[in-house]
């Protein structure tokens, strides 16, 4: 019997993606099969020289505040004494601040976002497992603090006995520079410029004061690092080259442009304090959110099952074709989701599941193709090419759209519908892979074989 080579070679390519993302996506259910082998494996004695199979690393998914339980916070920023064009570039500078002081207090991956335009902007702050915010709203309602340290005179030994704490771990690490009464206060502004190379560069200016201050600390420090703090944490030790006047001075590195504006950022927010002030608190309890994430996969599960038993009772071979298609699509996508750390939430869900129902509709345009293909009497391999051609337009048309649709709600869009958003997009794009690549590997394996023949197994696509 005649094979379609190049069909079955991607299907076993498939088959061992499929079940690397799934031992991925699932690890514990993977281990508990892979412990059964290897004790079935010591059991025989021929066997027992093979290596065991190494257990795959337990890595949960990242739940967002509704699944998880936690704290949503949000504040009133205070924009009245920053200039219109500068609101943009504080709330930035001011989401960073924030985001590094939760992370600080042992809050793993917080969610920090901006809302709101004008004058009436909003910070939203999400922590996630938190039940106790007290300490976390304490730290977060302070104004960032920008200062500047210059070394003190024993800088070099206390380098020196520093690296011998890290050598041979005895001892504890002293501070090496000292405060000064430059900070982010006398600092009009942070700029992002770039030098006669074009390699970017941060360019500060001071006011008057600042600018005063800054020469009488650069000319003690000339050939010395030069320590910027931000929140008590430093940011960078650039060397003093020469003595700065005229309160004008530029930071120079390897910088790339991201890494400038990000600092840029940093650097503005303690120039230019935005003060924020709570506006609401809302807890959300650990088992309602558990509650909420196992009704929600109880109902995708169910759903993909409904569609699965719909496509194989009325398509037959080419159903359970498709059923095979949308499993491997939800084992890929849930080791995407992990593999990039997507916070879900139950709006990401929702956007898992709507984009199930987008893969499904792309196979019914497949196989609606194929079927009329077949009712005229050409040969399954040629009416396999023409159904995929043909439907190919209003596939591409009806994801393009849809696609265009979640980029949108993903840009100007916040929170929960951001989740939303990017879920869908990803579905999206991997029910294409799913539908026409899977789907049609499976068909074309079965092109030039006695399957072919046997007009009842593809059901309502023959006459």
């Amino acid at each position: 019997m005649q094979t379609n080579s190049k069909a079955i070679w991607i299907l076993v390519a498939l088959f061992f993606l499929g079940v690397v993302a799934g031992a991925f996506s699932f690890p514990a259910e993977t281990n508990k099969a892979v412990e059964r082998v290897n004790a079935g494996k010591d059991r025989i004695s021929a066997l027992k020289r093979i290596p065991s199979i190494p257990l795959f690393t337990e890595t949960p998914f990242r739940l967002g505040l509704d699944l998880q339980g936690g704290t949503h916070l949000v504040y009133d920023a205070d924009l009245s004494d920053i200039p219109i064009f500068e609101y943009e570039q504080a709330m930035n500078g001011l989401r960073d601040v924030i985001e590094r002081r939760v992370n600080l207090f042992g809050i793993t991956e917080p969610v920090v976002h901006t809302e709101g335009g004008g004058e009436t902007q909003r910070l939203v702050v999400e922590l996630a497992g938190v039940t106790e915010p007290g300490h976390a709203i304490e730290i977060i309602g302070q104004t960032p603090f920008l200062e500047f340290k210059e070394p003190k005179e024993d800088y070099e030994n206390i380098i020196a006995r520093n690296q011998a704490v890290f050598e041979t771990g005895e001892g504890e690490i002293e501070e090496p520079f000292q405060s000064t009464q430059l900070t982010g206060r006398y600092l009009d502004r942070s700029e992002l410029a770039f030098d006669q190379t074009g390699r970017p560069v941060i360019s500060l200016v001071f006011d008057q004061e600042g600018a005063q201050m800054f020469e009488e600390i650069t000319s003690r420090t000339v050939g010395k690092p030069l320590a910027i703090y931000l929140d008590h944490q430093p940011l960078q030790a650039p060397i003093v080259q020469d003595v700065i006047t005229g309160g004008r001075a530029q930071i120079s590195g390897t910088y790339t442009v991201p890494e400038a504006q990000k600092l840029v950022r940093e650097l503005n927010a303690g120039a230019l304090p935005v003060p924020i002030t709570l506006l609401s608190q809302q807890s959300v309890g650990a088992t309602l959110g558990m509650s909420s994430l196992q009704q929600s996969l109880k109902a995708g599960i169910i759903g993909l099952l409904i569609l699965m038993a719909f496509m194989v009772i009325f398509y037959r071979l080419p159903g359970v074709f498709a059923s095979l298609a949308l499993l491997l699509y939800v084992v890929l996508l849930a080791s995407l989701l992990k593999f990039f750390s997507v916070t879900l939430t139950l709006a990401g869900i929702a956007g898992v599941i709507l984009s199930i129902g987008m893969a499904v509709d792309a196979n019914i345009l497949i196989f609606s193709r194929l079927r009329e293909e077949l009712s005229q009497g050409k040969s399954f391999s040629f009416s396999v090419e023409e159904a995929f051609k043909r439907a190919w337009p209003s596939i591409r048309d009806g994801n393009i759209t849809t696609l265009l649709v979640a980029l949108i709600l993903f840009w100007f869009g916040s929170g929960f519908v951001k989740g939303f958003a990017l879920t869908l997009s990803l579905g999206i794009l991997l029910s294409m892979f799913s539908a026409i690549v899977v789907t049609r590997a499976l068909l074309d394996a079965c092109g030039r074989t006695k399957l072919e023949h046997f007009s009842w197994i593809w059901g309502a696509l023959t006459k």
